[in-house]
């Protein structure tokens, strides 16, 4: 017995029992406790069973990765698992919770797996630039078959306990995990089972052997939208090991791919991001704040934002009243919905009866006052301070005492909005990004007057509806836009330089961004752009040329780009490149080659520099902030993680140096390095050592 892993005998059953919270990670201590508990047991005479079980609110969730770059200390995982597996005793996992990563690693060394029904099982090491380095990719396909076990791998997403019966994965599903699994271990004995050990179980290989294309069409599959990582090819390639080779030498490909993977620089750049996101949910409030009780959400405005966040909280199972000014408006809304949630059904990607369920989670009703009985109101109205005001003011007379006012707004003053209520403290911003029901991310913006625990109440219902909070202050565009305003700046006087929009965005979907800038601008629809610039009195010539043409991107069939009918497919048009000639002409300009690298660099490092202001103004809070926002709003590739981390992976000196070539190159003194950047530049300094003595401070 030890600290963390307990052993009772029940008899002839003995319980071995990890209890190290929060998640039962597979620290040394944990290993050394199975390895020596299990020992016990087997030398113990009276012993003829042994349950493995963990204790709290999870079975054991994963490896320790804290202990990733350290380091070994011994036993390592894999031969705690190969004691297991060699147990002459028979060893059942009874697992609640979720058996994640090396969880699931030590339950497949088991002989035997019993699981409560909603317990989930998976192995998603990719999603760390990994893949299962103690036998994962080894003995699932020969648990589950190759099919399964690609999904799982290659693809990082758990099962439910229905569809790990269903395939072999557990054995059965229990009530109470360690009743469950002493039962379980009882009915074992009584029928004599032979110990399953899944390294000398081949049966479920042999179609894959056969035909390989059921393993090949598999991967092909998982890895479709993989682009630029490395893991997931590495994965399937440690999959296919299980079928060609046996299983100690597809064992020694398993983990040569993960010390490859472990030391890289992807893998290392995905672990910050893990652990960036974990980090971007504490929030600067006095000790004791606790957040709001929520119970009922109002949203108004059906259109794509608002019909959007309805149904973020309706997949979480949360009802939702949404509120529109007129009937066809809101029938519009709802009919939208609907038929998104149709073709996901269609696609598989709920099941088929989601729609109607979480349908009927969402009120669609007439007028403002219906915010009444709200505890949470999301407003998601036309972006103008006019409209927002007017919209707060009405809220502010029918919400309740207490209720939380958000406004999803992606640019404006939140603390202007809150002006207009008799209850500033109980105002802040929840920007969600579009689709509001796919993207991740929800900027929090905290307002002057926003009080801790609404704050907090923000936070803690973005994370129930699965999204990625990360707390901002009030500026223009708060982090991401204003960064992202940044970079939009630069692509736009690539165009009078000499660039053009096909060559930018290559350069910057190389990089491993979803889109470039020229293409988002099409999707976005260009004639926004050109009506405010027209309000505000400014002048983009080539832009305004090119609305002024009728091009106003997607929506038109052209803009940057030609649009085939029915097609999103950007193809570069010549009538651009020569409308670009004639107003560089028309201005005196000429165009001039531009390489590729100084386009990385002017699409990167000036946003890197607005960052740098971003954290001098205390907008963010850390740099990680900034990263997770990036990462989960604006699609910037993983693999990097994020524009701050990926700046210090360059090297601030570097960036700063860089900026200053621009500034004076291009006449531009924005571009000057921010007084943070070329400080920590100037000290040789990163901005994840700013981090570190934040919290040494």
């Amino acid at each position: 017995m030890t600290d963390v892993v307990k052993l009772e005998r029940h008899d002839a059953i003995a319980i071995v029992t990890v209890d190290s919270p929060p998640v039962n990670a597979l620290s040394a201590a944990v290993r050394r406790g199975i390895s020596e508990t299990v020992k016990q047991a087997i030398a113990d005479p009276a012993v003829q069973a042994i349950v493995l079980t963990c204790a709290g609110r999870t079975f054991i969730a994963g490896a320790d990765i804290t202990e990733f770059g350290k380091p070994p200390q011994s036993p390592g995982l894999g031969e705690v698992i190969t004691e297991l597996e060699n147990s002459p005793k028979p060893i059942v996992a009874a697992i609640h919770g979720t058996a994640l990563g090396g969880g699931l690693e030590v339950a497949l060394g088991c002989h035997f797996r019993v699981a409560v029904k909603d317990a989930r099982l998976g192995l998603p090491e990719v999603k760390l630039g990994l893949l299962p380095g103690a036998g994962g990719t080894q003995r699932l396909p020969r648990a589950v078959g190759p099919e399964l076990a690609v999904k799982m791998i290659v693809g990082g997403d758990p099962i439910g306990a229905a569809e790990a019966l269903q395939h072999g994965l557990i054995d059965e599903i229990v009530e109470a995990t360690a009743a469950g699994g002493e039962a379980f271990a009882r009915k074992v004995l009584a029928e004599q089972r032979g110990l399953r050990r899944l390294r000398d179980d081949d049966s479920k290989l042999q179609a894959a052997k056969t035909d390989r294309s059921i393993f090949t069409q598999a991967v092909a599959s998982m890895t479709k939208k993989a682009r630029g990582l490395e893991a997931p090819f590495a994965a399937a390639d440690a999959v296919g090991a299980a079928i060609d080779l046996p299983f100690d030498e597809g064992l020694k490909q398993e983990r040569d791919g993960f010390m490859k993977l472990v030391t890289g620089e992807q893998s290392k750049a995905q672990r910050y991001a893990f652990f960036a996101e974990r980090e971007a949910a504490k929030v600067s409030v006095p000790d004791g704040t606790k957040p709001r009780p929520v119970a009922r959400v109002a949203i108004i405005g059906a259109g794509t934002m608002g019909g959007g966040i309805a149904m973020s909280f309706a997949n979480a199972g949360i009802p939702v009243t949404l509120i529109e000014t007129g009937e066809q408006q809101l029938k519009r809304g709802l009919g939208v919905m609907q038929k998104n949630y149709d073709a996901t059904a269609a696609r598989g990607g709920i099941p088929a009866d989601a729609p109607a369920k979480r349908m009927a989670l969402i009120n669609g009703v007439v007028g403002l006052e219906h915010v009444k009985d709200a505890d949470l109101v999301i407003e998601a109205v036309f972006e103008t301070m006019a409209v927002k005001k007017e919209v707060f003011t009405a809220i502010d007379a029918y919400a309740k005492p207490g209720a939380v006012l958000a406004s999803n707004t992606s640019y404006l003053n939140i603390d202007e909005i809150a002006q207009v209520t008799k209850r500033p403290e109980d105002v802040l911003g929840m920007h969600f990004f579009s689709p509001a029901n796919v993207m991740k991310l929800c900027e929090i913006v905290r307002a002057d007057k926003t009080a801790p625990d609404a704050l907090l109440t923000a936070v803690a219902i973005a994370r129930k509806i699965a999204k990625v909070p990360a707390v901002v202050g009030v500026c223009d565009g708060f982090v991401g836009n204003r960064m992202l305003a940044a970079r939009g700046k630069q692509a736009e006087r690539l165009l009078f330089e000499g660039a053009l929009p096909q060559q930018v965005d290559a350069v910057v979907t190389k990089f491993g961004m979803p889109m470039g800038p020229f293409a988002m601008g099409d999707l976005a629809g260009l004639d926004i752009g050109w009506r405010s610039r027209k309000d505000r009195g400014i002048k983009s010539e080539i832009a305004d040329a090119l609305c002024e043409a009728g091009r106003f991107g997607q929506k038109t069939g052209k803009g940057y780009y030609k649009y085939e009918a029915g097609s999103r497919a950007p193809l570069p048009d010549p009538e651009v490149e020569a409308l670009i000639n004639d107003t560089l002409s028309k201005l005196g300009l000429k165009r001039r080659e531009v390489s590729d690298e100084e386009i990385l660099e002017r699409m990167m490092y000036p946003m890197i520099n607005e960052g740098a202001r971003i954290l001098e103004e205390g907008i963010a809070a850390r740099p990680s902030d900034i990263d997770v926002i990036w990462l989960y709003g604006y699609g910037w590739p993983i693999y990097r993680g994020g524009p701050m981390y990926y700046a210090d992976q360059v090297g601030l000196k570097h960036v700063a140096e860089r900026l200053s070539y621009y500034a004076k190159a291009t006449n531009d003194p924005t571009l000057e390095p921010a007084p943070l950047l070329a400080r920590l530049a100037a000290e040789g300094g990163s901005f994840a050592t700013l981090t570190q003595r934040a919290k040494a401070a």
